[in-house]
């Protein structure tokens, strides 16, 4: 394993792991949207979606582009593409038990 990668993966899931940001990379995968829309779209508040996209950028899953006073959110189709595939594609093939393997247990 490369050295670091360790490091480097926990950084990377970690970012992952907060369910606003999963379902902030969901709605961003549909289309590109302004803070506003994509609060609206999450039933959040708009300061909440604006602290979780903040991470986000920092690791390029999102990228932001600015039309006019709007700043527009997308996602990186490339590397949120990818891993949700591939999380789809392990669920269907390694979890018949319906998530039950990814749930905490009591």
């Amino acid at each position: 394993m490369k050295k670091g990668l360790t490091e480097i993966c926990y950084k990377f899931f970690n970012n992952l792991s907060n369910p606003t940001r999963l379902a902030t990379l969901e709605k961003l995968m549909e289309k590109p949207m302004s803070v506003n829309e994509l609060a609206d779209a999450l039933g959040q508040e708009q300061s909440m979606v604006s602290h979780n996209l903040k991470p986000l950028l920092q690791c390029n899953f999102v990228f932001i582009e600015k039309q006019g006073k709007k700043s527009i959110y997308s996602a990186n189709q490339e590397t949120v593409g990818t891993l949700f595939k591939a999380v789809e594609v392990h669920a269907e093939k390694y979890c018949p038990t319906g998530g039950k393997c990814l749930k905490e247990e009591n």
